[in-house]
């Protein structure tokens, strides 16, 4: 009994609701930086003739990468702020570090095989 006294923590209501609120912010910050930063990226394809299709999507694929990230890390910090006990936190910290591991490994194959078309088409088009 003492060591579960122990491993429960409670985070005090007025703490949560503002951490809350930082999540918020944090969550339409973010999408308003990746709305930017898409169209800064756009705007500077639209004008680059160099910039072929490959590129593009290169581009595309990493800035979706970076918004998926992202949303799991503020989704998994909201989680650990619910967490009621030591051993919710560590299920919610394997959970969030293997779907992450699988989200990198996924990433990683999507954009060597987009990499491979586009040095494949590279070469196609120097011939």
């Amino acid at each position: 009994m003492a060591g579960e006294e122990r491993d429960r923590f409670e985070i005090p209501k007025d703490m949560r609701s503002m951490a809350e609120a930082s999540f918020d912010l944090a969550r339409k910050s973010f999408g308003k930086f990746i709305a930017g930063a898409q169209a800064a990226a756009d705007s500077l394809s639209a004008r680059t003739a160099t910039v072929g299709a490959g590129a593009k999507d290169v581009s595309a694929m990493a800035f979706s990468y970076a918004e998926k990230n992202v949303q799991a890390s503020l989704d998994y910090a909201q989680a650990l702020v619910h967490a009621k006990d030591l051993s919710e936190v560590m299920g919610l910290h394997r959970e969030y570090v293997q779907a992450q591991m699988r989200a990198v490994a996924e990433q990683a194959s999507e954009m060597g095989q987009i990499m491979s078309r586009t040095a494949t088409d590279a070469a196609k088009a120097k011939k």
